[in-house]
């Protein structure tokens, strides 16, 4: 699955839409440090089977995306923000090619998945979500079959890959798209 981000509960709200566990990459800033709050959030992420991923680190990102092959072989469902990162403005981003790599990698078909009204649920920075509030839209669009970029060269199909997929995305979601990366997520391109 690949998802637009605007907040951080999409990573619970997708799974409720869909009728099968999910593992996604969660940065590594999840799983560690200590406390109570932090503590739960490891346990939970952990239970899930999320992976982490420190931020800027190519090895790290390689790791989890391989790790995501490995589930995918293993007809696991995975997901992934093409974007990197949370949306800061409510934008769609342009998508780091992570996304592609995976898809080269693994031959799995891509389900879009566009998000709508998240950010209202738990804005960026809010420690809690509104229980009582606007309900979000989950729009999930036909799976993706992207094998006939096969024939191109790998950084080339990487990126026709990634492109398509987010504006399929930009369709589901209805999004304004920004057109450029989200520097927040610091990641490879």
């Amino acid at each position: 699955m690949a998802s637009n981000h605007l907040s951080f509960i999409d990573s619970f709200i997708i799974p409720l839409a869909i009728p099968r566990p999910v593992t996604y990459i969660a940065k590594a800033d999840y799983f560690e440090g200590g406390g109570l709050k932090k503590g739960f959030v490891r346990w939970f992420l952990t239970n899930l089977g999320h992976v982490p991923v420190k931020r800027g680190a190519q090895r790290a990102a390689m790791g989890a995306l391989e790790q995501a092959v490995e589930i995918l072989d293993n007809s696991g469902a995975f997901a992934i923000y093409p974007e990197g990162t949370r949306s800061p403005d409510g934008r769609l981003y342009r998508g780091r090619t992570g996304v592609g790599w995976l898809v080269l990698a693994s031959g799995a078909r891509v389900l879009p998945v566009g998000l709508e009204g998240t950010e209202k649920i738990q804005p960026i920075g809010s420690s809690r979500p509104r229980v009582f509030g606007p309900r979000p839209t989950v729009r999930i669009g036909p799976p993706m079959d992207l094998s006939h970029y096969g024939d191109l060269p790998p950084a080339k199909a990487r990126r026709a890959i990634t492109d398509e997929i987010v504006d399929t995305i930009h369709k589901l979601s209805g999004q304004e798209f920004a057109g450029t990366y989200n520097d927040r997520a610091n990641g490879p391109a």
